[in-house]
């Protein structure tokens, strides 16, 4: 009669072993996935401490807080980069360098410009020629 074999529900071969390799692959996935989960904590903790050893003197070259209320000679000093006691030439330099970097016509901040601009008339007010 008809193809008894074909009603039977079996499978070719080729079927099987796809199966079989699907089946491996998909439980291979899940052991290395339980594995990587289990080793992550560890790694995640290491990370976390290095980065704590890490000297914070590499970011201690910028000024840590915002501007005072009023701008002292001292904070004056640290915008433009130049000591509180510098003469009139050096805070002229210093003023045009951080101007051009920072000039709201080149993108700056009004507000940094400004403040640049108070700290060179506060530090001129206060310096020697």
């Amino acid at each position: 009669g008809v193809g008894w074999t074909a009603m039977s529900g079996h499978t070719d071969s080729g079927t099987g072993r796809t199966l079989i390799a699907v089946g491996l692959g998909v439980a291979a996935a899940a052991f290395a996935g339980r594995h990587a989960f289990r080793l992550w904590k560890p790694v995640r903790q290491m990370i976390v401490e290095t980065v704590r050893t890490i000297p914070s003197p590499s970011f201690s070259a910028y000024y840590k807080g915002g501007f005072e209320a009023k701008m002292s000679k001292r904070e004056a000093s640290h915008v433009l980069g130049v000591s509180p006691s510098a003469s009139r030439t050096k805070i002229g330099e210093a003023h045009k360098r951080i101007m051009l970097l920072n000039h709201p016509d080149k993108g700056g901040s009004p507000f940094l410009a400004a403040k640049i601009n108070e700290a060179k008339d506060l530090l001129d007010s206060s310096s020697k020629k």
